[in-house]
């Protein structure tokens, strides 16, 4: 029954994302005073430790901003699911493919880091522009079903592959050895599980743990590496400008690739901060308590 029912759920969501996008913006409108509520403690924490020299109307500026394209977010994620290419080509515009596809002569695999950030769900577009390119994106499942259907189909719109997160090495050895070339987008600045922190850095002017597990697999696969910077021109178009950042991953030191790709999205937030994820609890691991710790670990081993 219960797989019935999120069948029916997900055939409504379908029908609904058919709307025009100008319908669905006025949607997005009407609902926007409701998500206002959506962790919105969270968010105005993450705010004000991140611009901590920000006047309360700046700050507050932010948050609204932030509300009102997280309403938009939504609403154009589901019209992915219906979109045509043509309109897609129409509304999303890619930079710099003609430099990855150079560092795609000397590699099977370049990654594409991404962020939070805008719309990150038409990366999934990709396919469209990098025709004769196997184009893919690190997935990892939702807990609720109905949304991980939602968004496993809304990611493979256009046939862009999506890789479970647990299996992402061996597929991407895989790629590389059936001769074939790959766009790899990695979302890479959301908070590491406690046990896969091994790096800190200051971004947002707060002590943050990052990842770095997609530079290992970089590392070992000789990737080509870039990052994905979103902009929102207006309502309802993105661009994205592929910058370079390295075709010998391997002169970076440990985790200097994964605190690079950390400065550019911070970068990238600070001139238009109202469009990164700010309702994510970024900041719920503390660098001194995981000191302590690892010290109290130690401690018992030692006394043991």
């Amino acid at each position: 029954m219960k797989h019935f029912l999120i069948h029916i759920a997900y055939f409504l969501a379908r029908l609904l994302s058919r709307l025009p996008l100008r319908m669905l913006y006025f949607i997005s409108d009407i609902l926007r005073p409701f998500f206002r509520g959506y962790r919105r403690k969270i968010v105005k924490q993450n705010i004000r430790n991140s611009f901590p020299d920000k006047t309360e109307h700046e700050l507050h500026v932010i948050e609204r901003g932030f509300f009102h394209f997280l309403c938009d977010y939504a609403t154009e994620s589901l019209k992915l699911l219906t979109i045509s290419e043509k309109e897609m080509r129409r509304r999303m515009h890619m930079y710099g493919l003609e430099r990855v596809k150079k560092s795609l002569e000397d590699h099977d695999i370049v990654f594409l880091y991404l962020g939070h950030y805008c719309n990150w769900e038409w990366m999934s577009s990709l396919p469209l522009f990098s025709e004769g390119i196997h184009t893919g994106q690190i997935y990892k499942s939702i807990h609720d079903p109905l949304m991980d259907m939602i968004f496993f189909k809304l990611r493979s719109r256009f046939k862009s592959e999506n890789i479970e997160k647990n299996s992402a090495y061996r597929r991407l050895v895989q790629i590389s050895r059936e001769g074939q070339k790959m766009i790899i987008g990695v979302l890479a600045d959301q908070a590491p599980k406690r046990e896969n922190i091994h790096d800190w850095m200051e971004f947002l002017n707060q002590d943050t743990p990052i990842f770095t597990g997609a530079e290992r697999i970089a590392k070992k696969i000789n990737a080509a590496i870039y990052y994905g910077e979103i902009r929102r021109p207006k309502r309802g178009y993105y661009e994205c400008h592929m910058r370079f950042i390295t075709d010998d991953v391997n002169s970076f030191e440990e985790y200097k690739l994964s605190e690079r790709y950390m400065q550019l999205l911070e970068e990238t937030i600070k001139a238009e901060p109202r469009y990164w994820l700010w309702s994510h609890k970024r900041w719920k691991h503390k660098h001194e308590e995981l000191q302590n710790d690892a010290a109290a670990t130690e401690d018992t081993t030692q006394t043991t």
